[in-house]
């Protein structure tokens, strides 16, 4: 298996802060995902170098005694360079398609793909909203941006079937509000 871990809460909106960490309920969110995450054999850790990913695989990184290794290929959606409001950008992005966001984003998307693909068994992977949703699209041959809701710390298990990874289960889910 490996397992994509979305990030605790933030201390700060997504329009608010390009790069925050966790909030106070972020941090518990961590915390509990490591005791989670702790029976499943994980003998790699991956995060996102965005902070709140850093910060949500913490916990787990000293309870399993691994040090993450720091990817941006799972990192979060890059805002166009000149976008004066970040959050109306996103939420057009996520109501449509991979096609229809442009070739960037579906070059990034099958490089994510790609990356993760060439990770061994028993890998977690602390990542966002946008990039467990384009990972798991990608792999389910969904071209919709948001294909499920997955809340702070859930987890989503992929698995080899046939040589070709798939989704085996969907981590929870949660009404997330982009701010």
């Amino acid at each position: 298996m490996i397992y994509l871990i979305r990030h605790g809460e933030a201390a700060a909106g997504w329009g608010d802060h390009p790069d925050p960490g966790l909030s106070d309920l972020g941090n518990r969110q961590a915390e509990a995902v490591a005791g989670i995450l702790g029976g499943y054999g994980i003998g790699n850790i991956i995060s996102s170098p965005m902070q709140r990913c850093r910060e949500t695989s913490g916990p787990f990184s000293v309870r399993a005694g691994l040090t993450p290794a720091i990817a941006p290929e799972v990192s979060e959606i890059a805002t166009p360079a000149g976008t004066a409001d970040r959050v109306a950008w996103l939420r057009t992005v996520m109501a449509g398609t991979w096609t229809g966001a442009g070739a960037d984003y579906v070059a990034w998307r099958a490089a994510m793909g790609d990356f993760v693909g060439g990770l061994p068994p028993g890998t977690a992977i602390f990542s966002h909203f946008v990039a467990i949703n384009a990972l798991c699209g990608l792999l389910e041959d969904d071209d919709r941006v948001t294909v499920f809701r997955p809340g702070h710390c859930s987890v989503t298990r992929l698995e080899r079937r046939d040589g070709r990874l798939r989704v085996a289960e969907y981590g929870s889910e949660s009404a997330t509000r982009v701010l």
